[in-house]
């Protein structure tokens, strides 16, 4: 295991007593519905397993849980808190991701020509099984072709033409730069030009691992390392078209889209956790460690632009990503549109972490 889970109290819990948890609360009973009538969540390496869970989300779905107080009384009654701590001795790392919107159109016709693909039928999922010797072992998809898997044509295959004339394309974009952040964010919302509004969520990836432009671009002298952001880096790409392609394909990995309607616009997309993201309070994790639907408390002093003052609220676990890898890393959803992207575009801060673990499993997964 990568971190100890280290027991506290709620009076640890900076500024807890002022926090207003209910969406969590609503985000938790969303992983139960998933959980419990679809496919169980799976443990990560912290231990907790989601049939942990089930007591407390029972007694919920009978309360009546009416305001702040009384949604954190309720989580105090049935859960407690551990802070996460790593064994390496690392700190723990927040950052954010939204939900772009992106103006599109249903041909490929003047501006509109960069294409946002869905799941081409030759692409599989691997494992331990399946997965070819010589491949990489990171890989979790392939390319299958007469009976043989090898690796996925990547990203600069791809937007070179590998795909074109199968049908693949969901919609097209006047912006190459808008495309390969929605890939880098996992989802994006689609406005067409009669007003029509749909909805992109990843479906898969090629397998090649990802690669973050912004360190390709410091390693260069391209950026500073200590102000580089999405928005230092939109800039950067805007400035510098003739070097789309000799930046944007070092990042390999491609990403592939599923369409969905947007069923509730205050809700975002549906992601890793198969329930929909919650603005200000779903939490990206790494999966192998945490498992979603876990109450996630989030300390991040120098981050204050997200909230009024220092950040210090509960969140929960619903997402992940290639870039969260770690027990004391996470990932903020800002929301959706370009407000939350302003508000995502330059989050990195320093973090503690803090689970709360359902007092069925608190003497389980404690020293």
């Amino acid at each position: 295991m990568q971190a100890d889970l280290s027991p506290v109290s709620y009076d640890d819990l900076p500024d807890w007593s002022h926090d207003d948890p209910r969406d969590v609360l609503t985000g938790f009973l969303d992983c139960a519905d998933h959980a419990q009538t679809v496919k169980p969540h799976k443990t990560g390496s912290l231990g907790l397993q989601w049939s942990d869970f089930v007591p407390a989300s029972q007694i919920l779905r009978k309360s009546s849980v009416q305001d702040a107080a009384e949604a954190r009384g309720f989580l105090e009654r049935h859960f407690t808190p551990f802070k996460v701590v790593p064994r390496d001795g690392s700190g723990g790392v927040v950052t954010a991701y939204y939900e772009p919107e992106v103006g599109v159109a249903r041909e490929r016709s003047g501006p509109y020509r960069f294409a946002f693909h869905k799941r081409p039928d030759d692409l599989v999922a691997l494992d331990m099984k399946t997965r070819p010797k010589a491949m990489d072992p990171g890989f979790a998809y392939g390319r299958r072709t007469d009976g043989a898997v090898c690796e996925y044509p990547d990203r600069a295959a791809i937007e070179s033409g590998f795909l074109d004339g199968h049908g693949l394309e969901i919609a097209w974009a006047r912006d190459r730069i808008d495309v390969f952040f929605a890939h880098i964010q996992g989802a994006a919302r689609l406005r067409y030009a009669d007003g029509t509004v749909e909805r992109i969520t990843y479906a898969a990836k090629t397998g090649h691992p990802f690669t973050a432009i912004g360190r390709v671009l410091i390693a260069m002298g391209e950026q500073d390392p200590e102000t580089v952001s999405m928005q230092s880096l939109r800039t950067w790409l805007a400035e510098n078209p003739e070097r789309l392609d000799e930046i944007l394909w070092q990042n390999r990995s491609y990403i592939f889209f599923r369409t969905a309607p947007v069923a509730d616009p205050d809700r975002g997309p549906v992601a890793a956790a198969k329930v929909p993201l919650i603005a200000g309070r779903s939490l990206a994790v790494d999966k192998h460690i945490h498992t979603f639907g876990t109450p996630v408390f989030v300390q991040a002093d120098d981050l204050t632009h997200l909230t009024d003052g220092p950040f210090r609220r509960l969140m929960i676990a619903q997402d992940t990503g290639s870039a969260i890898v770690g027990p004391a890393r996470g990932d903020i959803f800002t929301g959706s549109g370009a407000a939350a992207g302003e508000q995502a575009g330059t989050v990195r801060n320093d973090a503690v972490f803090f689970v709360l673990v359902p007092n069925e499993a608190a003497g389980r997964v404690g020293p």
